[in-house]
């Protein structure tokens, strides 16, 4: 905890003042290049992936990137898709998977969430992922599964966004 409070005094007495400008700015408006929606593992930084400043990114994390259809579940992801697209007008969206992801390695091994209730719950939004790797890769095995299993999902959450009218209204009209 001493790093992170120690972290934070530092930006405050250093990084801020030399970023004022930029913190000014922010803090009348934004205009995100990007809705980023990613896993909310703690090795995964959008901002030092794509080497971006704040403001640049419109960040979603949830666990296992993933984007409930429309409908299926009304909660702070769908809240935060329309809010990017409807209210920001963000012109992109990325959905950034990530090697040896713990929800995707439940999904290929549901028994290891049994005892974990509202991730088990969770999963179940991305059931396309699930069959998709039962149907069509039920030959893979090994560290290729789980990575198959991860292209696969980010290919599913897109699908996922399509349903989003927020989303389907901007696909429109590009």
């Amino acid at each position: 905890m001493e790093k992170l409070v120690n972290g934070f005094l530092k930006f405050r007495s250093e990084v801020f003042g030399n970023k004022k400008v930029l913190f000014t700015r922010l803090s009348q408006s934004q205009a995100p290049r990007a809705l980023f929606i990613t896993c909310s593992d703690s090795r995964v930084d959008p901002t030092l992936l794509t080497q971006t400043d704040p403001g640049e990114l419109f960040i979603l994390r949830n666990a296992g990137n993933i984007v409930p259809p429309y409908g299926s579940m009304q909660g702070g992801t769908t809240a935060t898709i329309e809010y990017a697209m409807a209210v920001l007008k963000v012109p992109h969206i990325i959905v950034c998977g990530h090697t040896d992801c713990g929800v995707m390695k439940a999904l290929l091994n549901p028994e290891d969430v049994k005892n974990l209730p509202a991730v088990k719950e969770w999963l179940s939004q991305a059931e396309t992922t699930r069959r998709l790797m039962r149907e069509l890769h039920a030959d893979i095995t090994g560290n290729d599964r789980l990575i198959k299993t991860t292209q696969e999902n980010v290919r599913a959450q897109l699908e996922h966004l399509r349903t989003h009218p927020s989303v389907a209204l901007q696909l429109r009209k590009s």
